[in-house]
């Protein structure tokens, strides 16, 4: 078998205007970098669907659900652009892409419990793990891997799944969604202070929540995934994996201050893959989440996909 890559033209149709760090240029570094080392013919690509809006409202509230279609919808009719919050804008391409990309977080999971593929990336934006319960947030529209996690459990009969988030952005819509469900553990470490300046104090006590100073590197980050993750997921067991793929705690992205490089991605990669093969029978579905610096973006998503596929 092999891991599974899904992605979609439409991903590149949500566009938040010039200068905006979360673009469609995001997606297409990581497929120019695929294809020039040689990785792309490695996966198994698949095409990300719409996602079915009563797989959503698993993890969101209905109201909120019928609410962002309506205006989502209403800028694809009008073709202008229109911001959802402070630093989030909806262009007339985005529906399409927010259902393609929570698509993908729930055919993935299908695919891999269907033992169709091992795991499976998912190269899709808009991101998802600030967007709340009830709330656009910080470049979200749809949490991706908490409705993915929710339909493993609700859907696929799963009783234990586990949400891990490394980047550098406290996600805090995905805790805002799952803290309290005794069915999933999330464990994270973050930037603290920085956007969203949450987390120091979890919502449950299903969440692991680890602030992590500015300009702390990946040996000490290392450190506290051994001594911390790494002995609550051996605890919990889970059934699946869900990553929230940051690659924005990377030392040259601009939008944070930790100091991550390529080799630490690695490591974490297969620390996870590791617990993943002892309690799940190696069932894992990344999402990627930020990553901004577009060369440390592509590199860090290849690393990760090559430990992800035994390459």
């Amino acid at each position: 078998m092999a891991t599974a890559y899904y992605s979609h033209p439409e991903c590149a149709g949500h566009d938040m205007g010039r200068g905006h760090p979360e673009c469609p240029e995001r997606l297409g570094a990581i497929n120019d970098f695929l294809l020039a080392s040689g990785l792309d013919v490695a996966l198994d690509r698949r095409d990300a669907p719409l996602v079915d809006l009563a797989d959503v409202a698993l993890a969101h509230d209905q109201r909120y659900v019928t609410e962002l279609r309506d205006v989502l919808g209403q800028v694809e009719a009008a073709g202008q652009s229109r911001a959802i919050d402070p630093d989030t804008v909806a262009a007339p391409g985005t529906w399409r892409a927010v259902q393609r990309a929570a698509g993908a977080a729930v055919a993935a999971t299908d695919a891999v419990i269907d033992g169709e593929v091992d795991n499976a990336f998912c190269a899709v934006r808009p991101p998802g793990h600030h967007a709340t319960r009830h709330e656009t947030m910080g470049f979200c529209f749809f949490n991706n891997v908490a409705v993915a996690a929710r339909h493993a459990l609700d859907r696929r009969g799963l009783q234990r799944v586990a949400i891990v988030d490394f980047d550098v952005h406290h996600g805090n819509g995905t805790e805002d969604i799952v803290a309290g469900d005794e069915r999933i553990l999330m464990v994270s470490f973050f930037q603290h202070p920085l956007y969203p300046g949450s987390g120091g104090v979890p919502l449950g006590p299903n969440m692991l929540n680890v602030p992590i100073a500015p300009y702390t590197r990946g040996d000490e980050i290392r450190e506290v995934i051994e001594q911390m993750w790494i002995p609550r997921l051996d605890a919990f067991k889970p059934q699946m994996i869900f990553i929230s793929a940051g690659f924005d705690a990377h030392r040259e992205d601009d939008l944070g201050q930790l100091g991550l490089v390529e080799a630490d991605y690695e490591w974490i990669t297969r620390r996870i893959k590791q617990v993943a093969d002892r309690h799940a029978q190696g069932r894992i579905v990344s999402c990627l989440e930020g990553g901004y610096a577009l060369g440390a973006l592509a590199r860090s998503v290849a690393t990760h996909l090559r430990v992800l596929a035994d390459l």
